[in-house]
């Protein structure tokens, strides 16, 4: 008990630990899921159901139809799909096949997925249409030879469907005209797995689930690699936390959990998708959650229990006037994760749904969940909660010794079931996240008090955290450093009241007739929206160590 001082915080009848064990794979879990609850509601989209039968159907075929391209076991297979349905069916069909899912931040530019496409390997893509040009542009060099092609309407039916596909693409216009000779389909895909053969291969524990690619601070995204076994061990120690308020759905009541969160977002992917088919939950997908109006008229017409979001969404609705449009009060778990939870915004939400949320802390490296404050905490507590069941947490001081002290600050290191097994290829980059008795380095500081609970007091990093996405400056730093017109510059982050941090992007000019706005469209065509300056200063010069470094503390405080 002594070396785990939070097991007292704990609920009654949360575990101290879980069995990962239980399933030897999460395909095990997920055909456990389509068996048990066949005829429950899966997903809900756009006012369509698919039960879990039939994503069990269409992933199998699925997962037949890419057997038959010749992909090898373990092959990799990019996905880059807002929260659609086909989304969690080729989740399915990848994982069946034998083959690694990449999640794919449907946002990013060419030159972004250029990168993670040719880091990972990947051999295939499923694609929603409306960024198949971002692929014309950005797979030159890549080893993708296999393009699905996904469209909003797809599982909406032949008349609902061809209506959304005619609106998205001819009204709205968000499908940019594109060229992908050799493309198949969707609906195309699954019916030629109709005719072709599936073989279940046999996946074990220690085979690859995912790569799931972070931001690098050396500029370069890393893909962590999650095995099947780490996702397992996520998704129970998840489902064990959040026991004490799911247990208060009505019996015979399906819980329900709304998925407003990317599902390329680890936190998204494990904690609504994976935990719903784990309990045999309805999923509400929200494709575009920063649509406020329409995610309230979503919300308005479904009876739900879990809400896992960030804080920026949980800000935005509450203070939205369609509120009240919905009706909270069957909501039991508000867990807010990705970035800090402020204060503010959680008084309001307890004080407009009667449900407190719930902060958690994780990363893309540890699947992600390590810490959470317990589901029947009543009020906001400031802290990111204690070490899930499993898991370990200690404090390592710069010297690379314990601290023991209550109170005093150390980098956050992680021991458990749901650590990664180390960057993609980058064992380099590995060596300096791990220490030699296992704990992961998260390269965040924080304090633990006398109870075991933890606070986030500062970065060891530079990295910005805009709305729950990581920004490493370095990557912004590079992209800008190729603009003509810059001299040298600095990107760090700032607080913001709607985003908890945004990006300030520092330029020393070479050309004096550069503009902010020459900067901003440059940043516009290389850069995904989160990871865009808010803010651009131009100065002569920048502070530096006598090394050379830029620092970018000094810029910060200035």
């Amino acid at each position: 008990m002594s070396d785990r001082p939070w097991l007292s915080a704990y609920p009654e009848g949360v575990p101290t630990d879980i069995d990962p064990s239980q399933y030897p794979s999460l395909v095990a879990l997920m055909e456990e899921a389509f068996t048990k609850h066949a005829n429950k509601v899966a997903y809900s989209f756009m006012g369509k159901e698919l039960t879990f039968a039939q994503v069990d159907a269409q992933s199998k075929v699925f997962a037949a139809y890419l057997q038959s391209l010749g992909l090898q076991r373990g092959d990799r297979v990019a996905l880059m799909m807002p929260n659609v349905p086909q989304y969690p069916v080729a989740v399915a069909a990848v994982l069946r096949a034998g083959y690694v899912v990449v999640n794919v931040n449907p946002l990013y530019t060419a030159r972004e997925l250029e990168h993670q496409l040719k880091d990972s390997g990947a051999k295939a893509i499923v694609i929603i249409e409306n960024f198949a040009k971002t692929l014309q542009d950005g797979m030159q060099g890549s080893a993708v030879k296999h393009i699905v092609l996904c469209a909003m309407g797809d599982e909406l039916g032949m008349i609902k469907g061809a209506i959304v596909n005619f609106v998205v693409r001819s009204i709205k216009k968000m499908v940019p005209a594109f060229s992908l000779p050799g493309a198949v389909r969707f609906n195309e895909a699954l019916a030629k797995g109709r005719s072709a053969s599936f073989t279940a291969p046999v996946i074990k524990p220690d085979d690859m689930a995912l790569l799931q690619y972070t931001g690098g601070t050396t500029g370069v995204s890393k893909g962590a690699v999650l095995l099947h076994r780490n996702i397992i061990a996520n998704v129970l120690q998840s489902e064990a936390w959040n026991e004490p308020a799911m247990k208060q759905v009505p019996a015979g009541e399906q819980p329900t959990s709304i998925c407003a969160l990317p599902l390329y977002h680890i936190f998204a992917f494990t904690v609504n998708m994976m935990l719903s088919m784990r309990t045999g939950g309805k999923t509400v997908l929200i494709p575009n959650p920063r649509d406020l109006p329409a995610t309230l008229k979503e919300l308005s017409k479904h009876r739900f229990h879990s809400f896992p979001a960030v804080n920026t969404l949980f800000n935005g609705l509450a203070n939205h006037p369609d509120f009240g449009t919905v009706d909270w009060s069957h909501l039991k778990v508000s867990v807010g994760g990705g970035m800090a939870v402020q204060s503010a915004v959680a008084e309001l939400w307890l004080k407009k749904t009667g449900c407190p949320i719930c902060e958690g802390y994780g990363l893309s490296e540890t699947s992600p969940s390590v810490t959470c404050n317990p589901v029947t905490a009543t009020a906001y507590s400031g802290t990111i909660g204690v070490p899930l069941p499993s898991t370990r947490i200690k404090l390592v001081a710069d010297s690379g010794s314990t601290v023991t002290e209550p109170g005093q600050p150390g980098e956050i290191a992680v021991l458990g079931p749901q650590v990664m097994a180390g960057y993609w290829q980058r064992p380099d980059e590995t060596a300096k996240v791990m220490t030699n008795d296992g704990y992961f380095l998260t390269g965040d500081i924080g304090t633990m008090d006398e109870r075991g609970f933890v606070k986030i007091v500062d970065r060891k990093k530079d990295m910005v955290i805009v709305s729950g996405f990581n920004v490493y400056p370095n990557e912004v730093e590079d992209v800008v450093s190729n603009c003509p017109g810059v001299l040298e510059c600095a990107v760090v982050g700032v607080p913001d009241e709607k985003t908890g941090e945004a990006v300030k992007l520092i330029v020393v000019k070479k050309d004096p007739a550069l503009t902010e706005q020459v900067l901003r469209d440059y940043c516009h065509a290389n850069l995904t929206g989160y990871k865009r300056p808010r803010h651009i200063v131009f100065r002569t010069e920048l502070p530096k160590t006598p090394v050379g470094k830029i620092l970018r503390r000094e810029l910060r405080d200035a």
